[in-house]
């Protein structure tokens, strides 16, 4: 964990001019280092932090990193910040104090990357729009893609390498789109990713995005980013799907959802069992909405 000491020491230094250099070489699996370095991005109002980092901790174990009030974006602003780190997955939490700038609020995680500029030219090169060019925050480079369908992520660098723990449970990215985009997305995340599609299912319950009714296009895919699960649907949604953009895997989830609740956290779509796993969809104070599974026995 970095302490607030170095934060502001990086921080001062960023704003320096002092200009870093970025010698690491692309490596041959693309631009990916291992999950543990991939964060959900979480943004709750500046009262809400604290009880949604005891009710996340409380569910899923872990730490937080201290909390520091910084300038994250390329323009004016200021929020707290913290990274909640746990066995199932890791939160990148902001609690603005000012208005959030454009584009900012809308990308859904983030992915630690080896090369900025290199990883930048790729994301292109596959496909995507470079929404807010590359820019310095307090502890490295940042920049915000958009994949074909909408999808919108956050690529970092860091001056100084941090060093995680592997998951116990690696999370799942939950990606909804549309069936005009779908193929599109797929073929630049993996272009980009140098992961595959380890399953492509057009016949997938239909349970699992509310409509036990139907049956949905289901894609997952794995890469040295994680895991990711594209839901391609017709945007008949009911609530909450649709909200949830992260899956994180536990032992056991009825466990988990007990104390969960003991916490405040509300279950908005209630245990079910679909193929391998039983899922449940959650929302935490806050409103941060997840999805959590186990393996069905």
């Amino acid at each position: 964990m970095r302490s607030l000491k170095w934060t502001m020491a990086m921080f001062l230094l960023a704003g320096s001019g002092i200009a870093f250099s970025q010698e690491r070489s692309e490596p041959s699996a693309g631009f990916a280092i291992a999950p543990q370095y991939d964060t959900t991005h979480v943004y709750v109002s500046p009262a809400e932090v604290d009880v949604f980092v005891k009710s996340f901790l409380g569910t899923f174990g872990g730490t937080s990193s201290k909390q520091v009030i910084a300038t994250v974006t390329p323009t004016p602003s200021s929020t707290t910040s913290q990274l909640l780190q746990t066995p199932v997955g890791t939160v990148s939490l902001f609690g603005f104090t000012t208005p959030i700038p454009a584009n900012f609020g809308d990308e859904r995680n983030g992915y630690l990357i080896t090369d900025m500029n290199s990883a930048v030219a790729a994301a292109r090169q596959a496909g995507a729009d470079v929404v807010v060019a590359t820019f310095r925050d307090p502890i490295g480079l940042d920049a915000i893609v958009q994949w074909p369908g909408g999808v919108k992520m956050q690529l970092y660098w860091h001056f100084t390498s941090p060093s995680y723990a592997p998951f116990r449970h690696i999370p799942e990215n939950r990606v909804y789109i549309s069936g005009d985009r779908a193929d599109a997305f797929v073929r630049s995340f993996l272009a980009f990713s140098h992961g595959q599609v380890v399953s492509d299912d057009a016949q997938a319950p239909g349970i699992e995005i509310g409509r036990p009714e139907a049956a949905y296009r289901r894609i997952r895919i794995e890469s040295n980013f994680g895991k990711m699960q594209v839901l391609v649907t017709d945007g008949h949604l009911p609530y909450p799907y649709g909200r949830e953009n992260t899956g994180y895997e536990v032992d056991d989830l009825e466990a988990t959802l007990k104390k969960a609740q003991s916490l405040g956290v509300g279950i908005l779509v209630a245990p079910f069992v679909s193929e391998e796993r039983k899922s449940a969809i959650v929302q935490f104070p806050g409103g941060y909405v997840a999805e959590i599974h186990s393996t069905a026995h």
